[in-house]
Formats: structure tokens, sequence, C-alpha cells
């Protein structure tokens, strides 16, 4: 980074000369300009971190050229030069956006001061802006990855929920990145300066779980020795996303009701409650509708949260996006393990293609960081791949399938296809669902609904 710019603006020639030679003493790059126009003039060739200018100049004045800076350059700092008893006009010019003020004479060291301070600000300004516009790309719709119909309908429902207040219910397996979206959703909303606080509601202990959520007062059950906000007091006037929302117990789910209706919040042990203003988004994998149903979800809960549902595709319905994943997580990790020469042929995307990926996006990013830390050459070979993604899968026409002309019966064919499998595996479940590439407890599931028994 070059040497902060300040423009010194000022009719007074020796007050310009001898304010330049004290800041490039202190190693700034000084310029200057005797008034308001030749300042603008060498501002458009030139954009300065700081601008020094007195309030009192022939033609436009100070405050004037205060305005118009900001206005054309909103990210330099202006500090204005008065005189001792023209403390009103510096007040008037902090009111219109000064950052401070120096009285003349001005002393070197309170020179030096403030514009290091000034120059301070400037700084944390573009960090805070550099911030922003990182977080708007780590977690705007444009980082989730993918063309595809369905995912795109989803991303284009999501990007129109983010301008509400609404609560979102975001459905999907495993690894498909509903938190991913959940973040998107806070980050593109009115929200997005406040907090984004996240709890796994299946990841906390059910007894512990409802003072992470609520909080507590001290003395409110043993081992509460100090006053605790709860996750929804934090995210207020925030996002609060309730990750697995499926595995909340019914009690709590309850307490979560009026907060949804009543916007307030119960702490363990205080006696009143506390008003609360959270957009809530919740995810789950598991089928909440299927769960009110067995009795084990709330029915008024689930519509309160459902009141925008979003399901995000599992991968194996998004198989025209695996080519693009595969190339965006292979060079991130390359850029990360320090290995820039690795190569990864594209004629081993197909074999990425046709697996299943049962872990979804996740399992798709472990499999290509393991493959970039251990792959022992600089290109990725067949070989180097998992044994299940170099399997070969026979092509539909390989197996012999004639479909009679009245119609066919698809749990039939499923049955016996399950059958055969475990025949010729000798009733080895392992090797059974190896061979139909499924998980063992989904063969042992599709044993037991069309009750399979070895003889």
């Amino acid at each position: 980074m070059g040497k902060p710019r300040i423009l010194i603006v000022d009719d007074e020639e020796n007050l310009r000369r001898v304010t330049q030679l004290r800041l490039q003493q202190a190693g700034y790059e000084v310029a200057t300009a005797p008034n308001g126009d030749s300042a603008l003039a060498l501002l458009q060739k030139a954009p300065q971190d700081l601008v020094i200018t007195d309030l009192r100049m022939p033609g436009i004045s100070g405050l004037d050229l205060l305005r118009r800076v900001k206005d054309a350059y909103p990210e330099t700092i202006v500090v204005v030069f008065t005189a001792f008893g023209t403390i009103e006009s510096a007040v008037e010019a902090m009111k219109e956006g000064a950052y401070d003020y120096l009285i003349k004479p001005v002393n070197a060291e309170a020179l030096k001061m403030v514009v290091a301070r000034a120059l301070d600000h400037h700084r944390l300004q573009l960090e805070v802006r550099s911030l922003r516009s990182a977080i708007d790309r780590k977690y705007g719709f444009e980082s989730i990855t993918g063309k595809s119909k369905a995912l795109l309908a989803t991303l284009d429902a999501a990007s129109r929920a983010a301008q509400s207040d609404s609560t979102v219910l975001i459905r999907g397996e495993t690894g498909t990145g509903k938190e991913l979206l959940a973040k998107a959703i806070h980050f593109n909303s009115r929200r997005k300066d406040r907090p984004f606080v996240v709890i796994n509601c299946g990841a906390i202990p059910k007894d512990l779980l409802e003072s992470e959520l609520f909080g507590h007062t001290k003395g409110a059950f043993t081992g509460a020795v100090a006053d605790k906000k709860g996750k929804i007091e934090l995210a207020n006037e925030g996002s609060l996303f309730l990750d697995e929302i499926g595995e909340m117990p019914p009690d709590l789910q309850v307490k979560l009701l009026r907060v949804l209706q009543e916007r307030e919040i119960e702490k363990i042990g205080a006696p009143h409650p506390i008003k609360v203003d959270v957009r809530v988004i919740a995810a789950t994998h598991r089928n909440l509708q299927a769960m009110v149903e067995d009795g084990d979800f709330r029915e008024d809960l689930y519509y309160r949260l459902a009141v925008i549902p979003l399901v995000l595709p599992p991968l194996r319905e998004r198989t025209e996006d695996i080519p693009e994943l595969v190339t965006i997580f292979f060079q991130r990790f390359k850029e990360r393990m320090g290995r820039p020469g690795l190569r990864l042929n594209s004629s081993l995307l197909p074999y990425f293609s046709t697996h299943r990926w049962p872990g979804n996006v996740r399992e798709l990013e472990n499999v290509i960081e393991r493959l970039v830390v251990l792959a022992p050459d600089d290109e990725i070979k067949v070989d180097d791949l998992p044994d299940y993604l170099r399997r070969e899968r026979p092509a539909l026409e390989a197996i012999q399938l004639d479909l009679p002309p009245g119609g066919i019966s698809m749990e039939a064919v499923e049955r016996e296809l399950v059958l055969r499998a475990l025949q010729k595996c000798h009733w080895n479940q392992t090797k059974a669902a190896e061979y139909l590439d499924i998980s063992r407890k989904q063969l042992i599931y599709r044993m037991e609904k069309f009750n399979l028994r070895e003889d």
C-alpha cells in the first residue's frame, strides 16, 4: 500500500508550504491547492485520502468545498482550518460531515495527531467496506453454485423472501447447503447489519436447549451463577437460524410458538417476558408434515414456520451442476493446500456425475479435498478416485428388462431387484448394498418392506 495522500487547500501560500513540509516529513504524500476550484480539479485527476481546507477562501468557500467533496468523494476524509474566533464555523462544518478541525495558527503536534487520527478513521472505513463486500460475495445468492432448474427456482423464491420479515422454512437433505441459503437470505435483507445467530437444535442436549434459546437469570437453577442471554435475545433485530428444527422437543415447540406469535421470550427464572424483534429461519432434513401426522411436531408451529417454504434439491437431482462444483472445489483446495500445478483431467468428470452423493454437496466437497491432499502426482488419475467412484455401473441397456404392454408394478420390480442382488451376493447385506449403490440401512429397510429373508 502506498503513502496516504493528503491535499492542503488554503489561499495563504506560507501556511500551505509549512503544512505540506511538516506532513511530508511525517511520511505522507502531500499536494496543495490555493482555492476550491483548483482543489476540485486536482481531485478529479488524483483522488485523495484526506483533504485539509480553510473555511474562509475567495471563490468557493471551504464549507462549499466540503459539501462537494462529501458528495463526489464520500470516502475522502475532510478536516478544516479555522481561526480562533470562528469556532462556530468549524462546528457547522462538523455537522456537514467534516471529521475534525484545526485552529490557526496550527501547532505541529496537533496537526500530526489530527491527521493520524483522520487517516486511521479512513482506513477503518475502507476495511469495513471491504469486509462488507467480502460478506456480500460470500453470502450472496451468487455464492450458491448451480444452474439447474430446481435450484434456480429455490434461489429465486429465496431472494424475494429476503426482502420481507416472513418466517422461512428450508427443507433439504444433509449437506445440501441449508445454512448457506439461510445466510444468503439474512445478508440480503434489511437486517444484514444486525446479528445472524445459529443454533443447532439437534446438537444440544434437550435439558440445556431451553437455556441456550431463551437464557436464564442468576439463581434460576443449580449452576446458574449469572444472568445469561439466550440465542433469541442475542439475535434481536437480526435473524435466528434454527437448524434441525425437527429435533426440538415438544415443550420448547410451545415456547417457540409464543415467540413467533407474541414477539416475546420468557427467560428461565425471569418474572416478566422480554420483547424481541427476530426474523426466524428454520431448516430441517426431516419431513415435518409427516411428523405432524405422527404427533411428533406441533401443527400450529409448523404453519407458523412454513410461511415461506423453500426446498433445496439433493445433488442427485441436479447432476448438471456437478462438473461446475467439482471445478470450483478443485480450484479452492489447490490454492488452500499450496498445489497450484495439480491437474484434474476433464475425462474424470463423468465418474463424479454418476454417483448418487448421499451426503450431497458436502460429501462432494470432502472428496475433492481428499483428492487434492492425497494425490501423489501432479495429475489426478482414475486410480486416485475412491473405489465407489471408480466402480463401473452397467448402463440401462445392459439390464435385460422387458416392459410388458399392459404395464408393470414398480414395487414388484424393486422387490425383484433387491432379491436378486441378495441372492447374487449370497445374502451378504453389505455386499448387496454396495452392488445396488445404496446404504446398508436402506437395504435393510427394503428387506423389511418386501419381507425378504434368507431361507
